[in-house]
């Protein structure tokens, strides 16, 4: 029976979680660039805006423009400066989007139990 699975478990949760981010404008490919983001920062990595925009598994240019600026807005990512440069702006994840990926962490290790 599939209701026995853990990563049914976890996808279950995590339904409730995305529906209500879903309401705080976070749809599939926003979250899929959130977590684009997220990751490259993790590993200390930086990405600018035009980086972003090449990644052609996740949508268009255009599209992922869009994005990028419908997350900054909701609050879930920022624009910030990297040492002296103040030419090029780079992307982060803000407290918000923290607490996201800490409650889908606390689901997978739920649903690992």
């Amino acid at each position: 029976m599939l209701a026995n699975y853990s990563y049914i478990k976890f996808l279950s949760d995590f339904q409730k979680i995305e529906s209500a981010n879903t309401s705080k404008g976070l749809d599939l490919v926003g979250e899929s660039l959130l977590g684009y983001i997220a990751v490259h920062f993790a590993k200390g990595l930086t990405l600018t805006v035009t980086e972003c925009m090449r990644i052609s598994t996740v949508a268009s240019p255009a599209t992922i423009h869009r994005k990028i600026s419908d997350l900054i807005e909701q609050g879930w990512i920022e624009s910030v400066y990297e040492g002296e440069n103040r030419r090029t702006k780079y992307l982060a994840p803000t407290a918000k989007a923290v607490k996201y990926f800490e409650k889908v962490s606390k689901l997978v290790s739920k649903s690992a139990t």
